[in-house]
C-alpha cells in the first residue's frame, strides 16, 4: 500500500485537526506514563532523598540560612537538630496513592520537554517559515526556565514553607503530625508553581506575537503585576515578610525581563513589516 501524505494546514478540516492533537495528546501521555513507571520502580530512592530530603536539617537550604544566622550571631529555627514534626499515612492506601502520583507528576516533570516538542509540533505547521525558524530554541528556552522554576520550587520556596509550617504550634499540647498527602501537596504545589511562574518570558512572547500585549501596557500596569506577584508569594510561601520576599523577586526580575521580550518582538515584526513595504514599493 502507497503511504498516505501528510495534508498540509490548510487542507486539513477542523476533525484532521482534533484528529492530529489527540495523537499529540497520546503520545505525550505516553511518555509521561513510561517516565512515570521508571519513577515508581525507583520510588524508595526518590521519597529518601528527595521528597523527604527537605524534612532533614542537612538540607543545602537550611545550611545556607543556618550560616548567614550564625555569621550574624542569630539564633535561627534552621539551625535546629530536626524539625519538629513526623509524617505519618493515615489510610490504608495512602503510602500507594501517594507513590502513584509522585510517579506521574515526576514523569510529567521529566517529560517536560517533550510535552512541548509535541504542542510545538502542533502549532508549528501554522506558522511561516521565518516566524519556525526564529521559534527553534523556544522548546530548549522552555523547558530551562521550567527546570530553573522547578530548582527554586525545590530549594527555596519549598523547604521555607516546610520549615515555617513544620515548627509553627500555636500551642505545646499539639503535635505536628502531618499526613503524607498534605505534606506532598506542599511539595508538589511549590515546585510546580514555581516552575509554570518562571515561564512567564514565553508567555509574554506568544502574547505580544498575538498583539494581546505591548511593553507600554506591560510598564502601565507593573504596580499591579507587583501586587498580583506578591498574591502569588503568599500563595506559595509560608505568611512571613522574608519568605514573599525571596519568591517576589526573581517573579519581578522574569516581569521586567518580559517587557525587553516584549520590545524586542514589536521590533521585529515592525522590521518585517518595512521590509514588505519595501517590496511593495519596488513592485508598484
Amino acid at each position: 500500500m502507497a503511504k498516505t501524505e501528510r495534508k498540509s494546514p490548510d487542507e486539513m478540516s477542523f476533525l484532521d485537526h482534533l484528529e492530529e492533537l489527540r495523537w499529540h495528546l497520546i503520545r505525550s501521555i505516553l511518555a509521561i506514563v513510561l517516565i512515570g513507571v521508571v519513577a515508581f520502580v525507583m520510588s524508595r530512592f526518590i521519597f529518601d532523598n528527595i521528597i523527604f530530603a527537605p524534612t532533614r536539617m542537612d538540607f543545602p537550604t537550611y545550611r545556607f540560612f543556618c550560616d548567614i544566622a550564625t555569621f550574624f550571631g542569630i539564633e535561627s529555627a534552621f539551625c535546629a537538630e530536626k524539625l519538629p514534626f513526623t509524617i505519618q499515612s493515615r489510610l490504608m492506601g495512602g503510602q500507594f496513592s501517594a507513590d502513584i502520583w509522585t510517579a506521574i507528576w515526576a514523569g510529567f516533570i521529566i517529560g517536560f520537554p517533550y510535552v512541548l516538542y509535541e504542542v510545538w509540533k502542533f502549532i508549528s505547521p501554522g506558522l511561516y517559515e521565518k516566524e519556525r525558524k526564529n521559534s527553534r530554541g523556544f522548546i530548549f528556552i522552555a523547558s530551562l526556565l521550567f527546570f530553573m522554576g522547578v530548582l527554586f520550587g525545590y530549594y527555596v520556596v519549598a523547604p521555607l514553607s516546610i520549615n515555617f509550617l513544620g515548627t509553627y504550634q500555636v500551642s505545646d499540647i499539639v503535635l505536628n503530625e502531618f499526613d503524607i498527602g498534605s505534606y506532598i501537596a506542599t511539595l508538589r504545589t511549590s515546585v510546580i508553581a514555581c516552575g509554570i511562574i518562571f515561564e512567564l518570558p514565553i508567555i509574554i512572547y506568544f502574547l505580544t506575537k498575538t498583539g494581546l500585549v505591548t511593553p507600554e501596557i506591560l510598564r502601565k500596569y507593573r504596580k499591579i503585576a507587583l501586587v498580583i506577584v506578591l498574591i502569588i508569594s503568599a500563595v506559595i510561601t509560608p505568611p512571613d515578610v522574608t519568605s514573599q520576599i525571596i519568591v517576589a523577586v526573581p517573579v519581578l526580575i522574569l516581569y521586567q525581563v518580559s517587557i525587553h521580550i516584549s520590545k524586542m518582538v514589536l521590533r521585529s515584526e515592525a522590521k518585517k513589516e518595512a521590509k514588505l513595504a519595501a517590496k511593495k514599493n519596488k513592485k508598484g
